[in-house]
C-alpha cells in the first residue's frame, strides 16, 4: 500500500486537470452559447492541452518555483513543457482545495484570458487537420515516421517525416515525438494547400 504522502504532484495534478477542464467547458458554452460540439471540442482540447497548461505557467513564472531534483535541473527541467503543465495543473488542484471551485474558477479565467474568446475557430491540431484532409480526397491517413534522434538521453531531438500516400512528404525537427509531428503536419498542410 502506498503511503498518501507522496513526494510527487501526481493526485494534483489529475484533480487539476479536471477542474480545468470544467472551467473550460463552462467558460466556452458562455462564450459562444450557439457554437455545436464540433467546434467547441477543438476548442477546448486547444486551451486545455499540455502546451497551453506550459505556456500559461512559463507567464506566471512558475519554473522558478518548482522543486526538482538535481538531475532534472541540470537538465533544464524548470523550462521542460512536461513539468510546466503538470505543475500549472497541480497548482490548480491546490486553489480548488484550498478556496473552493470559484476561486480556482477565478484564477484559471483569469490567466487564460484572452485565450478563451480567441481561441481559434477550427482549433484542430495540424496532425487532426491533415488526417481530414487526405480522407477527404479518398487518400489513407498519412504516415509518421521517426528519421532521426540525435541529442542525450535526457534532451533528445526528433526528425519526423510525414507523408501522403499519394507522394508529397515533409520533415521536421523537435524537441519530442509529438511536437514534430505536429510541425511537420503544419508544413506538409501548406505545401498540399497552396
Amino acid at each position: 500500500m502506498m503511503s498518501p504522502h507522496r513526494d510527487d504532484n501526481q493526485r494534483l495534478e489529475f484533480l487539476g486537470d479536471r477542474v480545468l477542464g470544467l472551467v473550460m467547458a463552462e467558460a466556452l458554452l458562455k462564450a459562444d452559447p450557439n457554437a455545436p460540439e464540433g467546434l467547441l471540442a477543438p476548442r477546448y482540447n486547444a486551451l486545455v492541452r499540455r502546451e497551453t497548461c506550459a505556456d500559461v505557467a512559463r507567464g506566471i513564472d512558475l519554473g522558478a518555483v518548482l522543486k526538482l531534483g538535481r538531475s532534472e535541473m541540470k537538465s533544464g527541467g524548470r523550462r521542460k513543457e512536461a513539468l510546466l503543465a503538470d505543475a500549472m495543473e497541480a497548482v490548480i488542484a491546490a486553489i480548488y482545495q484550498d478556496g473552493g471551485f470559484d476561486a480556482a474558477r477565478a484564477v484559471i479565467l483569469r490567466l487564460w484570458g484572452a485565450r478563451i474568446n480567441n481561441v481559434a475557430d477550427d482549433a484542430r491540431d495540424a496532425k487532426t487537420a491533415l488526417q481530414e484532409w487526405a480522407q477527404a480526397r479518398g487518400e489513407v491517413p498519412p504516415q509518421y515516421v521517426e528519421i532521426d534522434r540525435s541529442g542525450p538521453d535526457h534532451q533528445p531531438i526528433f526528425t519526423i517525416e510525414v507523408r501522403l500516400a499519394s507522394g508529397p512528404s515533409e520533415k521536421a525537427t523537435a524537441g519530442s515525438k509529438r511536437h514534430a509531428e505536429q510541425a511537420a503536419a503544419t508544413a506538409l498542410l501548406k505545401k498540399v494547400d497552396t
